[in-house]
């Protein structure tokens, strides 16, 4: 297996190459969970990955609870299947508090504000309410509860990991949160060591060929659990050494079979990119820096072939979406041809038509 095998299998097994899977909820549930940091870009990673769905089905999933957003993992907010997010929780939940310890003592948040915050916001998400982030923190300044200085944050956040809260319907445009235990009234718990190598099979089936430090990134494990978790799935996996780094997956392609002519218009922080500590294989050093701010801000991005080969932005207009390029390198008629096809798609996700245009002349 060569970087190119490497490559081709991401590019199948991320379900980009086309996919296996009818529904939202299926397609997260391989993934084991999604990064989605800006919510309309994450309903794209779902949407370049499940073509025969337009943004508003995905969106109808989304307040149906068939998945969630929440924060997890890293910890940042991700799409994950109503039936993973309690067992996922339970594993990556103490991790995140653990880091958090020293910034909750600067800030004097206590466990009993944090239980009292809890009180304040399970009380009013009863009954199947959703409300917008602000009203809830409006409810905790109403009880006394200091919100500033990213107290509101933490509270929030810790509601979340805690497994209290979690994304409730859209309402208008805004994002609202809703008590876990009401969009997700069965409990699904797995002991440690299952819900380890669980994970571990997730990431190294949805996202193969990866290697032990990056399922690290990707999970926030400790080196020590995230090594168990691979031990555990090593009996039903391959592997092959590049650069004396070892790569684990299951069923590869035939080595001999590529993927060529492959347009994706990929959204900010898709899982193709921000999955991997080590990136190389899909964008140069030099085109790192452009796609990938210093403060860790992941850009959209044009992948060409499996390789990151440029950037874009859409903008909506009344009954058109105008997709502007920035090419990294020159790109020949063949794929210029498919990021027309693949502009197209993101038009009939969103239902409007598309238009491209370039920022500037490509270098």
């Amino acid at each position: 297996m060569n970087v190119l095998n490497i490559i081709n299998n991401r590019l199948i097994n991320q379900q980009l190459a086309g996919t296996s899977f009818n529904t939202v909820k299926e397609l997260v549930g391989w993934m084991g969970a999604m990064q989605a940091q800006d919510y309309n870009q994450a309903k794209w990673a779902l949407g370049v990955r499940l073509p025969h769905l337009k943004g508003k089905e995905i969106e109808t999933a989304f307040n149906q609870g068939e998945i969630l957003r929440t924060h997890l993992m890293r910890p940042t907010w991700h799409f994950v299947s109503s039936d993973d997010i309690y067992w996922m929780l339970e594993l990556t939940s103490p991790q995140i508090k653990a880091a958090l310890n020293s910034r909750h003592r600067e800030l004097e948040l206590t466990e009993t504000e944090v239980r009292k915050s809890q009180e304040i916001l399970e009380k009013a998400l009863s009954t199947n309410k959703s409300m917008a982030r602000e009203e809830l923190i409006n409810e905790l300044r109403n009880e006394g509860i200091q919100t500033d200085l990213q107290r509101a944050s933490h509270f929030m956040l810790r509601a979340e990991i805690d497994g209290l809260i979690c994304s409730g319907v859209i309402k208008g445009k805004k994002q609202t949160y809703a008590l876990l235990s009401e969009r997700v009234p069965k409990k699904k718990s797995l002991s440690k060591e299952e819900a380890l190598a669980k994970l571990a099979k997730r990431y190294f089936t949805s996202h193969g060929p990866a290697t032990l430090p990056d399922f690290v990134w990707w999970s926030n494990l400790s080196v020590a659990n995230a090594r168990q978790g691979l031990e555990m799935n090593k009996p039903d996996l391959n592997s092959t050494t590049i650069a004396l780094e070892t790569y684990w997956f299951v069923n590869p392609v035939d080595i001999s079979k590529t993927l060529t002519d492959s347009v994706y218009l990929l959204p900010a922080f898709d899982e193709f990119l921000i999955s991997y500590k080590n990136r190389s294989a899909v964008i140069t050093a030099e085109d790192h820096k452009k796609a990938i701010s210093d403060n860790g801000i992941f850009r959209p991005v044009v992948l060409v072939n499996g390789q990151i080969s440029g950037l874009w932005k859409r903008t909506f207009k009344k009954d058109i979406v105008m997709i502007e390029i920035d090419y990294f390198r020159p790109h020949n008629k063949t794929e210029e041809l498919l990021l027309g096809n693949a502009a197209d798609s993101f038009g009939l996700f969103c239902e409007k038509k598309a238009e491209t245009m370039l920022a500037k002349k490509p270098p």
